[in-house]
């Protein structure tokens, strides 16, 4: 929907021609702040805790007697699913290099895969040509895999850990998705759900914490499963479930004291959203102040994108870029009035990171600060080709759009709070714009771009890479968006093969950065789920953060 509005300015009348597009309103509201979901009490809460504690001893013992190593590949792999595994990573990285010693020339199609996938996953860079073994003289995959489902789907799986020029996982990928889509109406449960959930998302491109939440019903089924295994998911998932009601309560209320969605109504109020976001990167306990200072920063530049994009002149973006640039509360006197509430109240909210964090992690502000200026002189640039109806190149577009797509702003916010591993010597590799954070840029830009296209296109608006490459290629949009996704698979691939070992920073770093790309990838699946989310992620965030598992 679009709007006018009338300002005045001294006795004379200004007609400015607004054009903003309506957001429903927060599908939360206060229910966070009110404890409207059934919270664990204190008493019942350290019943669990202590029930955790004694079954993570009785799984540590599971490691040590697991005989032989599919056995082991196995538990690991359970114990993934269920997001345990930050409870056993000692015991993990140990059996990870027992498995990767292990020559697995007579495993079978589902060790194999499973195997690749588990060290692939963890940095080892493993070969793909032991896939080779699966294939007939011609070079294609032998037929009599064609109704092993279980194997079929742990190498559909594995393949979507190939990097660049590993063309026997392209094709593993096609070859075990057409036969597990010819297979399904054919398989029994629980396996033909495994198989029609990872055929609608890979397990390597699922959000952690609503992949457990899915799995462990999953899992109950399982005439397979164990049962201590199955008690300590349900009850680990509870507590960290009331960690996180904890974190959105606190954060809800510092949204509320900030009052902007009711000074500025036609930006979104997503703060649950952009928490359920930020908890899909890192899901651990220990990153608990990190996880509500990055869905601060991400709410404020969530709102300054829809100051850019939905609602303010040119002119007004032009001062706004100009305060934010000189990051000062004299900045503030030349900004419009509606802009000084955001403007104040993004510089009040960034010397409260400063006096949350310690003295020797403060240097972290100036970073955020830094990339806040950026992404703001990115918008300004996309605002004028906007205005000058200016359609890039697709390498043009990309060099500011992969700025304002925020993803480098957003990792910033990701270590702001994250502790010791978060050295200054990350900040400066996340700064020079290594290949993970581009290739994270890549998949959030072009994923985002590709599902509001159309949206977009209702209103006047500055050019997508949609319309970029429509216009360097001379074609239509569903073969600009296909040409796009191809560019995203690519950027996977990057992913992939950064994450391999040796890696230049520390391992959880590089994986909030693969967190990321993953909760990007799951918001524009199928629509632009953070604009949109009273549908799919609502249901999502119910799931997670809402409804216990049933013990």
């Amino acid at each position: 929907m679009e709007k006018q509005s009338l300002n005045f300015i001294g006795d004379d009348e200004v007609i400015i021609v607004r054009k903003s597009t309506q957001y429903h309103p927060s599908v939360w509201g206060d229910f966070f702040i009110r404890g409207s979901f059934h919270s664990q009490t204190q008493k019942s809460l350290q019943r669990m805790i202590k029930s955790v504690e004694e079954l993570k001893v009785h799984v540590k013992t599971m490691f040590k007697d697991t005989s032989g190593i599919p056995q082991l590949m196995n538990l690991i792999d359970s114990i993934q699913l269920l997001r345990l595994d930050y409870h056993f990573e000692d015991e993990i990285d140990g059996a990870l290099r027992l498995i990767f010693e292990v020559d697995d020339t007579n495993y079978g199609l589902y060790e194999t895969s499973l195997r690749f996938r588990l060290l692939r996953q963890h940095g080892y860079n493993v070969s793909a040509e032991s896939f080779n073994k699966f294939k007939d003289d011609n070079g294609s995959f032998i037929s009599t895999l064609n109704g092993d489902a279980k194997g079929l789907l742990s190498l559909y799986n594995a393949s979507y850990l190939a990097t660049h020029g590993e063309t026997i996982l392209d094709e593993a990928n096609y070859f075990s998705k057409s036969q597990l889509v010819s297979l399904l109406s054919e398989l029994e449960q629980p396996l033909e759900t495994h198989v029609s959930l990872s055929l609608e998302v890979p397990l390597c491109r699922r959000i952690k914490s609503l992949l457990a939440r899915i799995y462990i019903p999953i899992y109950q089924k399982d005439a397979t499963r164990d049962g201590v295994i199955l008690e300590l998911a349900k009850l680990d998932f509870n507590i960290l479930q009331s960690l996180y009601q904890e974190e959105l309560k606190k954060v809800s209320i510092w949204w509320n004291d900030l009052a902007l969605a009711k000074s500025l109504k036609f930006a979104r109020d997503r703060i649950v959203e952009s928490y359920y976001w930020v908890h899909g990167i890192y899901y651990e306990p220990q990153y608990s102040r990190a996880r509500v200072m990055c869905t601060k920063a991400f709410c404020l530049v969530s709102v300054m994108d829809d100051i850019y994009d939905n609602y303010s002149t040119l002119e007004e973006r032009k001062l706004l870029t100009e305060a934010i640039k000189r990051w000062n509360h004299q900045a503030v006197d030349s900004l419009p009035e509606y802009i000084k509430d955001f403007y104040l109240k993004l510089l009040k909210t960034f010397e409260e990171f400063e006096a949350e964090l310690e003295l020797n992690e403060t240097y972290r502000v100036q970073y955020l600060k830094n990339e806040f200026t950026t992404v703001a002189i990115a918008y300004f640039e996309e605002s004028k080709w906007g205005v000058e109806q200016y359609v890039p190149s697709l390498d043009e577009h990309l060099r500011v759009s992969l700025i304002s797509a925020g993803s480098s702003l957003i990792i910033c916010s990701m270590y702001l709070g994250m502790g010791e591993v978060a050295t200054k010597e990350v900040f400066k590799w996340y700064s020079s714009f290594p290949k993970l954070v581009e290739a994270c840029s890549i998949i959030g830009r072009l994923l985002n771009d590709i599902r509001s296209h159309e949206t977009e296109q209702e209103r006047d608006h500055s050019a997508s890479t949609v319309e970029s490459y429509m216009k360097e290629h001379d074609t239509d949009a569903k073969v600009a968006c296909e040409k796009l996704r191809e560019i995203v698979e690519k950027a996977w691939k990057d992913l992939n093969k950064e994450r391999l070992n040796p890696t230049p920073v520390a391992r959880p770093i590089i994986e909030t950065i693969l967190n990321l790309s993953i909760s990007m990838e799951d918001i524009y699946r199928y629509t632009d789920e953070y604009t949109h989310s009273d549908n799919k992620m609502k249901d999502n965030i119910s799931l997670v953060l809402v409804e216990p598992i049933p013990i």
